[in-house]
Formats: structure tokens, sequence, C-alpha cells
């Protein structure tokens, strides 16, 4: 079981980085480009993050293979 401390990281942090997502989305409705990217990016690395604390492999997994594809593609030009 997790620490109280460590359950109320992992609930500020699984709703601030679905927040910032959502930004993303609407930045990508709206054109706002690159902001959209830097938005998806601070999401994915917070969810991420929620996977650590949670100790959810598969949630670490989808988040890491997210970044990875967004780094290749923003390095693409």
């Amino acid at each position: 079981m997790a620490a109280p401390s460590t359950g109320r990281a992992a609930f500020l942090v699984e709703w601030a980085a679905s927040l910032i997502q959502i930004m993303g989305y609407t930045a990508t409705a709206f054109g706002w480009t690159p902001w959209n990217l830097y938005l998806f990016l601070v999401g994915v690395l917070g969810w991420f993050a929620v996977g650590v604390l949670w100790n959810d492999r598969a949630i670490m997994l989808i988040h890491i293979a997210a970044l990875g594809a967004m780094l290749v593609g923003m390095s693409q030009g």
C-alpha cells in the first residue's frame, strides 16, 4: 500500500497531467504549434510519474512509448 504522501502526490500529478493534456488537445484544435507538443510532453511525463508512483508498469510503458514517438517526431521537424 502506498504511503499517504505518495497517494496524495499521485493524485495531484494525475490531475495536473490530465488538465495539461486537455490543454494540449485544445492547443492542437486551435493550431497552436509547437505549444501543443510542449503541453503533451509535460502531460506524458506527468502520467509516467503517476505510473511510477502507482508502480503500474502498463501506464509507464504506454507513456514512455508515447514520449519516444513524440521526441522522434519532433526531431524530424
